[in-house]
């Protein structure tokens, strides 16, 4: 009996690691289409490369890629580190996380969110934030199923900004 591709997927680990220089191009490849993905205008492509080759030789900032296998990446996250002084350690920030099309409901999303996780982890982080939009359903059971909460203390965490 033949599998159908997202069954033949399933049993095929995905593959994690983190992002070197030299694949920066990679990594802003992917964010370029997560960019287009959220039909944003803006960065230009130049301006995603140029960000990616300044964040990505930093103590403080990641980028994960992960595949199918052996294949090409097809998924990115970028990850940020900066004191909490609430914990006395390193805080994790998940800021961006994105899963090619084709590539969704292969358990990509899930083996970065781990593996942020586990990176948060191994630098002595004490928690691990993101920010999730409620219109992207999907992302929420992930992170919930993952062990992500809002409202502790009653009401609802909001993520809030203002352009300066």
């Amino acid at each position: 009996m033949a599998l159908h591709r997202r069954e033949a997927d399933e049993l095929v680990k995905p593959r994690i690691w983190r992002a070197s220089p030299d694949e920066a191009r990679q990594v802003a490849t992917l964010l370029a289409a997560f960019r287009d993905h959220l039909a944003y205008d803006e960065p230009d492509d130049a301006a995603l490369l140029a960000s990616v080759e300044r964040l990505i030789v930093r103590d403080d900032a990641e980028y994960l890629l992960a595949a199918v296998g052996d294949g090409p990446a097809q998924g990115v996250t970028q990850v940020r580190y900066r004191w909490g002084i609430w914990w006395d350690a390193e805080d994790c920030w998940l800021e961006d996380l994105f899963v090619s099309g084709d590539a969704r409901g292969s358990g990509l999303g899930r083996a970065l969110t781990e593996a942020v996780i586990e990176r948060a982890r191994e630098r002595g982080c004490r928690r691990v934030e993101l920010d999730v939009n409620t219109e992207n359903p999907a992302a929420l059971a992930l992170y919930r199923s993952l062990g992500f909460e809002t409202g502790k203390t009653g009401g609802q965490d909001l993520l809030m900004r203002r352009r300066v």
